[in-house]
């Protein structure tokens, strides 16, 4: 399995911006999935976004569209989350999580997104104040 590592949280005020990373050891990422979830404190983990193999496929839950920007370097091995106009709503704990099956629909729209979803990070906090 490949092991992902986030980074880029913490904490930034409503309308600001972070950048999330995550970066894999031990396989490249080339030949996988990565998606992007985020759990609030007393809420379920929610799907955020993810990114085909190819890049060319992305999906964006609703509330982020416009806002956040996933992409990858396959070179560093790294897939990016870029948060743009931050909300309080955006702060939870948020995940990078990879598969090797490929991306055919929009996650979001499954009962289960983080199905198939075999290889997680330990987290990065992200709080936005108002």
């Amino acid at each position: 399995q490949v092991q992902l590592v986030e980074s880029g949280g913490g904490l930034v005020q409503a309308g600001g911006s972070l950048r999330l990373s995550c970066t894999a050891s031990g396989r490249t990422l080339r030949s996988y999935v990565v998606g992007w979830f985020r759990q609030a404190p007393g809420k379920e983990r929610e799907f955020v976004a993810a990114v085909s193999w190819s890049g060319y496929k992305i999906y964006y839950v609703d509330s982020v569209k416009g806002r956040f920007t996933i992409s990858r370097d396959n070179a560093k091995n790294t897939v990016y989350l870029q948060m743009n106009s931050l909300k309080p709503e955006d702060t939870a704990d948020y995940y990078c999580a990879a598969k090797t099956r490929e991306l055919y629909s929009d996650p979001a729209a499954e009962i289960d997104p983080a199905a198939d979803f075999g290889s997680w990070g330990q987290g990065t906090q992200v709080t936005v104040s108002s």
